[in-house]
Protein backbone atom coordinates (compact mmCIF):
# COMPACT_ATOMS: atom_id res chain seq x y z
CA UNK A 1 0.00 0.00 0.00
CA UNK A 2 1.34 3.26 -1.26
CA UNK A 3 1.81 5.73 1.66
CA UNK A 4 0.86 9.58 1.66
CA UNK A 5 1.35 12.14 3.81
CA UNK A 6 -1.06 15.51 3.53
CA UNK A 7 0.77 18.53 4.77
CA UNK A 8 -2.36 21.35 5.30
CA UNK A 9 -3.25 22.98 7.82
CA UNK A 10 -6.96 24.11 7.53
CA UNK A 11 -8.52 21.22 8.49
CA UNK A 12 -11.51 21.22 6.51
CA UNK A 13 -9.04 20.71 3.46
CA UNK A 14 -7.07 18.11 5.10
CA UNK A 15 -9.87 15.96 6.24
CA UNK A 16 -11.08 16.23 2.64
CA UNK A 17 -7.73 14.99 1.36
CA UNK A 18 -7.44 12.35 3.25
CA UNK A 19 -10.65 10.91 2.62
CA UNK A 20 -10.72 11.24 -0.93
CA UNK A 21 -6.77 9.19 -1.06
CA UNK A 22 -8.29 6.59 1.52
CA UNK A 23 -11.56 5.48 -1.02
CA UNK A 24 -8.69 5.39 -3.54
CA UNK A 25 -6.39 2.77 -1.47
CA UNK A 26 -3.94 4.52 0.07
CA UNK A 27 -2.53 4.74 3.58
CA UNK A 28 -2.83 8.86 4.74
CA UNK A 29 -0.77 10.33 7.72
CA UNK A 30 -1.07 14.05 8.39
CA UNK A 31 0.21 17.26 9.27
CA UNK A 32 -0.81 20.19 10.30
CA UNK A 33 2.77 22.00 9.32
CA UNK A 34 6.10 21.67 7.63
CA UNK A 35 7.74 20.82 10.84
CA UNK A 36 5.52 18.50 11.90
CA UNK A 37 5.39 16.98 8.39
CA UNK A 38 9.65 16.79 8.53
CA UNK A 39 9.20 14.67 11.96
CA UNK A 40 7.36 12.22 10.45
CA UNK A 41 9.66 11.82 7.07
CA UNK A 42 12.36 11.86 10.12
CA UNK A 43 11.01 8.54 11.24
CA UNK A 44 8.94 7.26 8.77
CA UNK A 45 9.09 6.65 4.49
CA UNK A 46 6.58 8.19 2.38
CA UNK A 47 6.02 7.60 -1.26
CA UNK A 48 3.95 11.08 -1.65
CA UNK A 49 3.42 14.37 -0.11
CA UNK A 50 0.84 16.19 -0.90
CA UNK A 51 1.73 19.62 0.84
CA UNK A 52 0.20 23.46 1.16
CA UNK A 53 2.94 25.98 0.10
CA UNK A 54 0.93 28.74 2.62
CA UNK A 55 1.74 26.98 6.07
CA UNK A 56 2.63 28.27 9.21
CA UNK A 57 6.22 28.88 10.22
CA UNK A 58 8.26 26.88 7.53
CA UNK A 59 6.19 27.79 4.16
CA UNK A 60 5.83 24.43 1.50
CA UNK A 61 8.32 26.12 -1.04
CA UNK A 62 10.84 26.17 1.87
CA UNK A 63 10.07 22.76 3.35
CA UNK A 64 10.70 21.14 -0.30
CA UNK A 65 14.15 21.59 -0.18
CA UNK A 66 14.08 20.20 3.47
CA UNK A 67 12.03 17.23 2.33
CA UNK A 68 14.59 15.97 -0.81
CA UNK A 69 17.53 16.24 1.91
CA UNK A 70 15.63 14.09 4.47
CA UNK A 71 14.41 11.42 1.58
CA UNK A 72 15.38 12.61 -2.29
CA UNK A 73 12.73 9.67 -3.52
CA UNK A 74 9.61 10.81 -1.91
CA UNK A 75 7.67 12.71 -4.61
CA UNK A 76 6.08 15.90 -3.93
CA UNK A 77 2.69 17.81 -5.27
CA UNK A 78 2.36 21.06 -3.65
CA UNK A 79 -1.45 22.79 -3.62
CA UNK A 80 -1.58 26.77 -4.21
CA UNK A 81 -4.09 29.34 -4.65
CA UNK A 82 -5.96 29.88 -7.65
CA UNK A 83 -3.91 32.39 -9.87
CA UNK A 84 -0.63 31.69 -8.01
CA UNK A 85 0.78 30.09 -11.16
CA UNK A 86 4.28 31.95 -10.54
CA UNK A 87 4.35 30.14 -6.87
CA UNK A 88 3.90 26.64 -8.34
CA UNK A 89 6.62 27.65 -11.11
CA UNK A 90 9.19 28.05 -7.82
CA UNK A 91 7.80 24.74 -5.92
CA UNK A 92 8.81 22.83 -9.15
CA UNK A 93 12.31 24.60 -9.48
CA UNK A 94 12.64 23.28 -5.74
CA UNK A 95 12.06 19.67 -6.84
CA UNK A 96 7.97 19.53 -6.37
CA UNK A 97 6.94 16.84 -8.81
CA UNK A 98 3.72 18.72 -9.81
CA UNK A 99 1.05 20.90 -8.38
CA UNK A 100 -2.70 21.87 -8.77
CA UNK A 101 -4.85 24.90 -7.72
CA UNK A 102 -7.47 25.67 -4.90
CA UNK A 103 -10.50 25.03 -5.27
CA UNK A 104 -10.05 22.01 -7.46
CA UNK A 105 -11.83 19.14 -8.73
CA UNK A 106 -11.43 15.84 -6.87
CA UNK A 107 -11.37 13.76 -9.88
CA UNK A 108 -8.51 16.04 -10.88
CA UNK A 109 -6.65 15.92 -7.74
CA UNK A 110 -6.56 11.99 -7.92
CA UNK A 111 -5.77 11.51 -11.19
CA UNK A 112 -2.14 14.18 -10.88
CA UNK A 113 -1.69 12.05 -7.32
CA UNK A 114 -1.80 8.69 -9.73
CA UNK A 115 0.36 10.12 -12.14
CA UNK A 116 3.12 11.07 -9.33
CA UNK A 117 3.08 7.20 -8.19
CA UNK A 118 2.89 5.75 -11.37
CA UNK A 119 6.53 7.79 -11.54
CA UNK A 120 7.48 6.70 -7.98
CA UNK A 121 6.52 3.14 -9.18
CA UNK A 122 8.85 3.23 -12.23
CA UNK A 123 11.60 4.62 -10.64
CA UNK A 124 11.50 1.94 -7.98
CA UNK A 125 11.35 -0.86 -11.13
CA UNK A 126 14.07 1.31 -12.91
CA UNK A 127 16.34 0.70 -9.27
CA UNK A 128 15.79 -2.58 -9.28
CA UNK A 129 16.75 -3.37 -12.75
CA UNK A 130 19.65 -1.66 -11.84
CA UNK A 131 20.59 -3.71 -9.12
CA UNK A 132 20.19 -6.82 -10.90
CA UNK A 133 22.08 -5.80 -13.85
CA UNK A 134 25.17 -5.00 -11.65
CA UNK A 135 24.45 -8.57 -9.95
CA UNK A 136 24.54 -9.81 -13.52
CA UNK A 137 21.22 -10.92 -13.53
CA UNK A 138 19.81 -10.90 -16.71
CA UNK A 139 18.59 -14.02 -16.89
CA UNK A 140 17.13 -13.87 -13.57
CA UNK A 141 13.80 -16.42 -13.06
CA UNK A 142 14.97 -18.45 -16.55
CA UNK A 143 15.54 -21.78 -16.03
CA UNK A 144 16.48 -24.29 -18.02
CA UNK A 145 19.43 -26.85 -19.17
CA UNK A 146 17.13 -28.32 -22.48
CA UNK A 147 18.65 -27.25 -26.27
CA UNK A 148 15.60 -25.61 -26.84
CA UNK A 149 16.06 -23.27 -24.07
CA UNK A 150 20.18 -22.75 -24.80
CA UNK A 151 19.16 -21.49 -28.15
CA UNK A 152 16.48 -18.90 -26.90
CA UNK A 153 19.08 -17.84 -24.46
CA UNK A 154 21.92 -17.48 -27.58
CA UNK A 155 19.63 -15.70 -29.16
CA UNK A 156 18.65 -13.29 -26.10
CA UNK A 157 22.55 -12.40 -26.20
CA UNK A 158 22.67 -11.92 -29.74
CA UNK A 159 19.85 -9.92 -29.83
CA UNK A 160 20.48 -7.55 -26.61
CA UNK A 161 23.10 -5.77 -28.36
CA UNK A 162 21.49 -4.54 -31.25
CA UNK A 163 18.32 -2.39 -31.13
CA UNK A 164 16.11 -4.05 -33.48
CA UNK A 165 12.18 -4.75 -33.04
CA UNK A 166 11.86 -8.38 -31.31
CA UNK A 167 8.43 -10.28 -31.28
CA UNK A 168 8.14 -13.39 -28.46
CA UNK A 169 5.76 -15.54 -29.34
CA UNK A 170 4.67 -18.85 -27.33
CA UNK A 171 2.00 -20.28 -25.25
CA UNK A 172 0.74 -18.63 -21.96
CA UNK A 173 3.14 -18.81 -18.87
CA UNK A 174 6.23 -19.81 -20.98
CA UNK A 175 8.03 -16.80 -19.74
CA UNK A 176 7.72 -14.12 -22.71
CA UNK A 177 7.81 -11.23 -19.65
CA UNK A 178 11.26 -12.74 -18.50
CA UNK A 179 12.53 -13.28 -21.39
CA UNK A 180 11.64 -9.59 -22.58
CA UNK A 181 13.27 -8.01 -19.19
CA UNK A 182 16.23 -10.08 -20.45
CA UNK A 183 17.04 -8.70 -23.74
CA UNK A 184 16.47 -5.34 -22.05
CA UNK A 185 18.55 -5.85 -19.12
CA UNK A 186 21.23 -6.91 -21.25
CA UNK A 187 20.87 -4.32 -23.64
CA UNK A 188 22.55 -0.62 -23.94
CA UNK A 189 19.19 0.78 -22.57
CA UNK A 190 20.00 -1.19 -19.21
CA UNK A 191 19.94 2.33 -17.62
CA UNK A 192 16.41 3.39 -19.07
CA UNK A 193 13.31 2.40 -17.91
CA UNK A 194 11.27 -1.16 -18.94
CA UNK A 195 7.72 -0.93 -19.12
CA UNK A 196 4.83 -3.29 -19.84
CA UNK A 197 1.65 -3.06 -21.42
CA UNK A 198 -0.79 -5.68 -21.57
CA UNK A 199 -2.90 -5.10 -24.54
CA UNK A 200 -5.38 -7.72 -23.65
CA UNK A 201 -6.40 -6.19 -20.27
CA UNK A 202 -7.25 -2.94 -21.16
CA UNK A 203 -10.31 -1.44 -22.70
CA UNK A 204 -9.87 -0.28 -26.52
CA UNK A 205 -11.11 3.05 -25.61
CA UNK A 206 -8.57 3.89 -22.85
CA UNK A 207 -5.43 1.71 -24.77
CA UNK A 208 -4.74 4.21 -27.46
CA UNK A 209 -4.54 6.88 -24.28
CA UNK A 210 -2.72 4.04 -22.26
CA UNK A 211 0.31 3.75 -25.01
CA UNK A 212 0.34 7.54 -26.45
CA UNK A 213 -0.89 9.70 -23.68
CA UNK A 214 -3.66 13.05 -24.05
CA UNK A 215 -3.68 16.42 -23.34
CA UNK A 216 -6.19 18.12 -20.98
CA UNK A 217 -9.69 18.27 -22.57
CA UNK A 218 -8.91 16.33 -25.51
CA UNK A 219 -12.17 13.71 -24.23
CA UNK A 220 -14.21 13.49 -21.63
CA UNK A 221 -13.20 12.87 -18.73
CA UNK A 222 -9.74 14.35 -19.44
CA UNK A 223 -9.15 16.52 -16.34
CA UNK A 224 -5.53 16.73 -16.46
CA UNK A 225 -2.55 15.84 -19.13
CA UNK A 226 -1.68 12.43 -19.31
CA UNK A 227 2.00 10.92 -19.94
CA UNK A 228 1.87 7.64 -22.64
CA UNK A 229 3.57 4.86 -21.56
CA UNK A 230 5.70 5.22 -24.61
CA UNK A 231 6.83 8.65 -23.45
CA UNK A 232 7.69 6.99 -20.27
CA UNK A 233 9.58 4.51 -21.44
CA UNK A 234 11.58 7.10 -23.43
CA UNK A 235 15.42 5.66 -23.57
CA UNK A 236 14.69 2.42 -22.59
CA UNK A 237 11.91 -0.53 -23.77
CA UNK A 238 8.72 -0.82 -24.01
CA UNK A 239 6.93 -4.42 -23.89
CA UNK A 240 3.64 -4.60 -25.57
CA UNK A 241 2.53 -7.53 -24.01
CA UNK A 242 -0.73 -9.82 -26.02
CA UNK A 243 0.02 -7.57 -28.85
CA UNK A 244 -2.35 -9.77 -30.78
CA UNK A 245 -5.37 -8.52 -29.26
CA UNK A 246 -4.78 -4.79 -30.24
CA UNK A 247 -7.30 -3.92 -32.15
CA UNK A 248 -6.83 -2.49 -35.95
CA UNK A 249 -7.47 0.99 -35.46
CA UNK A 250 -4.49 1.08 -32.69
CA UNK A 251 -2.19 -1.15 -34.69
CA UNK A 252 -2.35 1.70 -37.48
CA UNK A 253 -1.44 4.36 -34.75
CA UNK A 254 1.46 1.75 -33.80
CA UNK A 255 2.82 1.53 -36.87
CA UNK A 256 3.84 5.28 -37.51
CA UNK A 257 5.49 5.28 -34.36
CA UNK A 258 7.81 2.63 -35.22
CA UNK A 259 8.30 4.17 -38.92
CA UNK A 260 8.22 7.70 -37.40
CA UNK A 261 9.75 6.96 -34.02
CA UNK A 262 7.29 10.05 -32.96
CA UNK A 263 3.87 9.74 -30.92
CA UNK A 264 1.18 12.07 -30.92
CA UNK A 265 -0.88 12.57 -27.84
CA UNK A 266 -4.59 12.36 -28.07
CA UNK A 267 -6.23 16.25 -28.48
CA UNK A 268 -2.07 17.02 -29.33
CA UNK A 269 -1.03 19.45 -31.56
CA UNK A 270 2.57 18.44 -32.52
CA UNK A 271 4.35 14.58 -32.83
CA UNK A 272 6.60 14.37 -30.05
CA UNK A 273 10.19 12.19 -30.72
CA UNK A 274 10.58 8.87 -28.75
CA UNK A 275 13.52 6.44 -28.37
CA UNK A 276 11.84 4.01 -27.27
CA UNK A 277 12.79 -0.20 -28.09
CA UNK A 278 10.12 -1.83 -28.97
CA UNK A 279 9.56 -5.57 -27.80
CA UNK A 280 5.76 -7.51 -28.51
CA UNK A 281 4.77 -10.83 -27.32
CA UNK A 282 1.98 -12.76 -28.35
CA UNK A 283 0.37 -16.47 -27.52
CA UNK A 284 -1.79 -15.90 -30.71
CA UNK A 285 -1.01 -17.03 -34.39
CA UNK A 286 -0.66 -13.79 -35.83
CA UNK A 287 -0.06 -15.04 -39.70
CA UNK A 288 -3.70 -16.38 -39.11
CA UNK A 289 -4.86 -13.39 -37.50
CA UNK A 290 -3.84 -11.41 -41.05
CA UNK A 291 -5.39 -14.20 -43.27
CA UNK A 292 -8.66 -13.10 -41.07
CA UNK A 293 -8.19 -9.29 -41.37
CA UNK A 294 -7.44 -9.35 -37.77
CA UNK A 295 -3.80 -8.27 -37.53
CA UNK A 296 -1.98 -5.99 -40.32
CA UNK A 297 0.45 -7.79 -42.74
CA UNK A 298 2.47 -4.39 -42.19
CA UNK A 299 2.52 -4.28 -38.39
CA UNK A 300 3.78 -7.71 -38.33
CA UNK A 301 6.58 -7.58 -40.85
CA UNK A 302 7.39 -4.53 -38.77
CA UNK A 303 7.53 -6.01 -35.17
CA UNK A 304 8.73 -9.75 -36.56
CA UNK A 305 12.68 -8.51 -37.33
CA UNK A 306 13.80 -10.53 -34.84
CA UNK A 307 11.73 -13.25 -34.25
CA UNK A 308 11.85 -15.49 -30.52
CA UNK A 309 9.40 -18.65 -30.14
CA UNK A 310 9.73 -20.00 -26.41
CA UNK A 311 9.05 -23.48 -26.44
CA UNK A 312 6.34 -25.08 -24.20
CA UNK A 313 6.76 -27.06 -21.44
CA UNK A 314 5.90 -30.19 -22.76
CA UNK A 315 8.98 -29.87 -25.16
CA UNK A 316 11.59 -29.39 -22.88
CA UNK A 317 10.86 -31.80 -20.04
CA UNK A 318 14.09 -32.41 -19.00
CA UNK A 319 13.66 -28.98 -17.98
CA UNK A 320 11.01 -30.17 -15.09
CA UNK A 321 13.55 -31.34 -12.46
CA UNK A 322 15.80 -28.30 -12.39
CA UNK A 323 12.95 -25.93 -12.86
CA UNK A 324 10.91 -28.18 -9.67
CA UNK A 325 14.21 -27.28 -7.42
CA UNK A 326 14.27 -23.87 -8.08
CA UNK A 327 10.44 -23.46 -7.38
CA UNK A 328 11.25 -24.93 -4.18
CA UNK A 329 14.27 -23.39 -3.20
CA UNK A 330 12.37 -19.86 -4.26
CA UNK A 331 8.99 -20.37 -2.48
CA UNK A 332 10.45 -22.28 0.28
CA UNK A 333 12.19 -18.83 1.26
CA UNK A 334 9.39 -16.53 0.16
CA UNK A 335 7.03 -18.70 2.55
CA UNK A 336 9.67 -19.35 5.19
CA UNK A 337 8.93 -23.52 4.75
CA UNK A 338 11.70 -25.51 4.74
CA UNK A 339 11.05 -28.58 1.94
CA UNK A 340 14.02 -31.29 1.84
CA UNK A 341 12.95 -32.09 -1.61
CA UNK A 342 10.14 -34.52 -3.65
CA UNK A 343 9.63 -38.08 -3.89
CA UNK A 344 10.11 -40.13 -7.28
CA UNK A 345 6.28 -40.79 -6.88
CA UNK A 346 5.50 -37.16 -6.77
CA UNK A 347 8.45 -36.38 -9.82
CA UNK A 348 6.76 -39.06 -11.77
CA UNK A 349 3.39 -37.87 -11.91
CA UNK A 350 4.68 -34.13 -13.09
CA UNK A 351 7.08 -35.66 -15.59
CA UNK A 352 3.79 -37.54 -17.07
CA UNK A 353 1.97 -34.75 -17.00
CA UNK A 354 1.57 -32.33 -20.19
CA UNK A 355 1.08 -28.58 -18.26
CA UNK A 356 -1.63 -26.88 -20.66
CA UNK A 357 -0.53 -23.81 -18.70
CA UNK A 358 3.60 -24.48 -18.80
CA UNK A 359 6.52 -23.21 -16.27
CA UNK A 360 3.69 -21.03 -14.42
CA UNK A 361 1.25 -23.96 -14.07
CA UNK A 362 4.23 -25.85 -13.20
CA UNK A 363 5.36 -22.96 -10.45
CA UNK A 364 1.87 -22.76 -9.07
CA UNK A 365 1.66 -26.79 -8.33
CA UNK A 366 4.81 -26.62 -6.68
CA UNK A 367 3.97 -23.39 -4.61
CA UNK A 368 0.19 -25.01 -3.59
CA UNK A 369 2.31 -28.69 -2.95
CA UNK A 370 5.14 -26.79 -0.42
CA UNK A 371 1.96 -25.56 1.88
CA UNK A 372 0.14 -28.71 1.82
CA UNK A 373 3.52 -30.55 2.79
CA UNK A 374 5.03 -28.33 5.62
CA UNK A 375 4.55 -30.93 8.18
CA UNK A 376 5.84 -33.94 6.25
CA UNK A 377 8.76 -31.50 5.01
CA UNK A 378 8.90 -34.07 1.57
CA UNK A 379 6.32 -33.52 -1.61
CA UNK A 380 4.95 -36.52 -2.01
CA UNK A 381 2.50 -37.69 -4.83
CA UNK A 382 -0.13 -37.00 -2.76
CA UNK A 383 0.41 -33.76 -2.34
CA UNK A 384 0.90 -32.99 -6.36
CA UNK A 385 -2.58 -34.69 -7.16
CA UNK A 386 -4.17 -32.33 -4.68
CA UNK A 387 -1.96 -29.63 -5.91
CA UNK A 388 -2.87 -30.40 -9.60
CA UNK A 389 -6.63 -30.14 -8.45
CA UNK A 390 -7.63 -34.07 -8.04
CA UNK A 391 -6.58 -34.97 -11.27
CA UNK A 392 -8.37 -38.31 -12.48
CA UNK A 393 -6.61 -41.60 -12.56
CA UNK A 394 -3.86 -40.29 -9.93
CA UNK A 395 -2.45 -43.40 -7.69
CA UNK A 396 -2.83 -42.70 -3.85
CA UNK A 397 0.54 -43.29 -2.90
CA UNK A 398 1.30 -46.52 -0.68
CA UNK A 399 3.58 -46.16 1.92
CA UNK A 400 6.17 -44.01 2.47
CA UNK A 401 8.02 -41.92 -0.18
CA UNK A 402 11.55 -41.38 -0.16
CA UNK A 403 13.20 -38.04 -1.23
CA UNK A 404 14.53 -38.02 -4.79
CA UNK A 405 17.59 -36.17 -5.85
CA UNK A 406 17.95 -33.57 -8.65
CA UNK A 407 20.42 -36.52 -10.10
CA UNK A 408 17.90 -39.11 -9.67
CA UNK A 409 15.25 -37.51 -11.05
CA UNK A 410 17.88 -36.58 -13.78
CA UNK A 411 18.40 -40.23 -14.76
CA UNK A 412 14.86 -40.88 -14.28
CA UNK A 413 13.27 -38.45 -17.27
CA UNK A 414 16.85 -39.67 -19.50
CA UNK A 415 15.61 -42.74 -18.97
CA UNK A 416 11.97 -42.23 -20.40
CA UNK A 417 13.08 -40.03 -22.72
CA UNK A 418 15.83 -42.53 -24.51
CA UNK A 419 12.41 -45.60 -24.31
CA UNK A 420 10.44 -43.01 -25.94
CA UNK A 421 13.29 -42.15 -28.84
CA UNK A 422 13.43 -45.78 -29.53
CA UNK A 423 9.77 -46.41 -29.54
CA UNK A 424 9.33 -43.97 -32.41
CA UNK A 425 11.79 -44.94 -34.17
CA UNK A 426 11.06 -48.41 -34.06
CA UNK A 427 14.33 -49.72 -31.90
CA UNK A 428 16.78 -47.87 -34.89
CA UNK A 429 19.01 -46.26 -32.66
CA UNK A 430 21.01 -44.32 -35.51
CA UNK A 431 17.36 -42.57 -35.42
CA UNK A 432 16.72 -42.43 -31.84
CA UNK A 433 20.01 -40.87 -31.66
CA UNK A 434 19.46 -37.82 -33.88
CA UNK A 435 15.73 -37.54 -32.31
CA UNK A 436 17.94 -37.14 -28.61
CA UNK A 437 20.35 -34.95 -30.18
CA UNK A 438 23.28 -37.35 -29.19
CA UNK A 439 26.00 -39.38 -31.06
CA UNK A 440 24.83 -43.16 -31.82
CA UNK A 441 27.95 -43.88 -29.64
CA UNK A 442 26.67 -41.49 -26.86
CA UNK A 443 23.53 -43.29 -26.88
CA UNK A 444 24.78 -46.51 -26.89
CA UNK A 445 26.89 -45.57 -23.75
CA UNK A 446 23.36 -44.23 -21.95
CA UNK A 447 21.36 -47.32 -23.35
CA UNK A 448 23.93 -49.59 -21.14
CA UNK A 449 23.95 -47.10 -18.27
CA UNK A 450 20.16 -47.47 -17.65
CA UNK A 451 19.87 -51.29 -18.04
CA UNK A 452 17.67 -50.69 -20.91
CA UNK A 453 16.78 -54.14 -23.28
CA UNK A 454 17.35 -53.42 -26.97
CA UNK A 455 16.45 -55.35 -30.34
CA UNK A 456 19.91 -56.76 -31.47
Amino acid sequence: MERVLVVEDDRAMRLLLKESLKNKGYYIEEAVSAEQALEKIKSESFDLVIMDVKLPGISGIDAIGKIKDTDPDTIIIVMTAYGSKDIALKAIREGAYDYFSKPFRIEEMEIVVERALEKRRLEHELNILRKREAKGLGFEGIVGESAAMKAVMELVEKVAQLDSTVLITGESGTGKELIARAIHLKSRRRGGPFVTVNCAAIPENLLESELFGHERGSFTGAFSQRIGKFELANKGTILLDEIGDMSISIQAKLLRVLEQREIERIGGKRPIAVDVRVIASTNKDLKKGISEKRFREDLFFRLNVFPIMLPPLRERKEDIPILIEHFINDAGKRLGISTEGISKEAMELLLDYNFPGNVRELKNIIERAIILAQDEKIITSRHISFAMGGLKGVPKSEGIEKCISLAEAKDMLERQLILDALKKTDGVQTEAARLLGLSPKNLWKKIKKHRIKVNK
